[in-house]
């Protein structure tokens, strides 16, 4: 009987994709490199007698495939959400090369549910679903000409994940396991402290100045535990007390 994969942790989301041949063409990128777990979120085309064709002997990849409302919902019980951004973005998140995202994702991959996030094959991912996500990863490519074809950008990205998993953790990165908050207890965070600013005054609803991107790039760095979330929940929560007293 075969041990579970970490891979089978990983998932690969596409976003708003516009062609379905894509989509079959990155379940077959996935099954040759192990991955197996496939979310679209609105694809404009979905199923397709295309992507049947260009998945080739992976369709089972994309019978299995889940197809959601929003990028939320394909995030949900991720520890780790990577987005795959081409252009360099104000206010970024984290960036890492391909390769060392990988190493990033499939380490954690081992104890918890991650994302690898591919927008829009016209214009990419969204500042909003950037922000959902803790780091952006980036391709090295020539400066001149760093257009990916979507299918490309996952079979490069899945071979650096199937290659991550080739390398031997040392017994003390084995052991240093911690529980990461979850895209849900994140996401219920940030709700909080928005409403926490929005009464004490400190933010203005109709004058946000960006100030919700700016803390959920503050945060995204720190990569938040679940014991680091309670903890932060509890000081809002004990501050909305005092002030309502």
């Amino acid at each position: 009987m075969n041990r579970p994969s970490p891979l089978d942790n990983v998932r690969i989301v596409l976003s708003h994709t516009s062609h379905a041949g894509n989509i079959g063409a990155t379940a077959r990128a996935m099954k040759t490199m192990g991955l197996s777990v496939l979310y679209l979120v609105n694809p404009k085309s979905f199923p397709s007698n295309e992507a049947d064709v260009r998945a080739s002997n992976a369709r089972d990849i994309l019978e299995q495939a889940r197809v959601v409302g929003c990028l939320e919902e394909a995030l949900q019980d991720c520890v780790l959400a990577a987005a795959l951004t081409a252009r360099p973005r104000d206010l970024a998140h984290r960036t890492l090369a391909a390769r060392e995202a990988a190493g990033e994702l499939f380490h954690h991959a081992r104890h918890a549910p991650v994302a690898l996030v591919f927008g829009r094959e016209s214009s990419g991912l969204t500042t909003p679903e950037i922000g959902k996500c803790q780091i952006t990863v980036h391709i090295p490519a020539n400066p001149d000409y760093a257009s990916l074809n979507l299918a490309a950008a996952v079979q490069l990205m899945a071979y650096e994940l199937r290659m991550a998993s080739t390398v031997t953790m040392p017994a003390a990165s084995q052991q240093s396991v911690y529980r990461l908050a979850s895209f849900q207890e994140i996401e219920l965070f940030y709700s909080h402290l928005e409403q926490a600013m929005i009464h004490s005054g400190f933010l203005d609803p109709a004058q946000p100045k960006r100030l919700m991107q700016r803390i959920r790039r503050l945060f995204a760095r720190a990569q938040l535990e679940k014991e680091e979330v309670n903890i932060l929940r509890g000081i809002i929560s004990a501050l909305e007390k005092h002030r309502s007293k």
